[in-house]
């Protein structure tokens, strides 16, 4: 389950492409949402940090985020905007003559 998860958030989370090997994906995801609601993974992460931090594998200074994953949406790269169409279209003679009739009742 495990491995699948982290495979699964090493694919960049696209669950559906897990394998078969991992089982149905859906039972993944579900543990793994299960998991980060309950904090599992929180308790994990500082599990781990301690353990290094005691035996100096730790070297603050050098934490950084990595950039190459982060996207920008395009319209922050200056794309080019799209013409907005009129939200209705001409109205018709006769359809304009019905409008401005009564209500009627069927």
């Amino acid at each position: 389950m495990i491995d699948g998860i982290l495979w699964a958030l090493a694919d960049g989370g696209r669950w559906r492409n897990l394998p078969e090997r991992f089982g149905p994906w859906q039972s993944v995801y579900d543990r793994f949402r299960n998991w980060i609601r309950r904090g599992l993974w929180d308790r994990i992460l500082r599990h781990l940090q301690a353990r290094r931090m005691h035996t100096g594998g730790i070297d603050w200074s050098l934490f950084c985020i990595d950039g190459s994953v982060v996207r920008a949406h395009q319209s922050a790269a200056g794309a080019s905007k799209k013409k907005r169409r009129s939200a209705s279209r001409a109205t018709t003679p006769w359809a304009a003559a019905r409008g401005a009739s009564a209500p009627s009742c069927t």
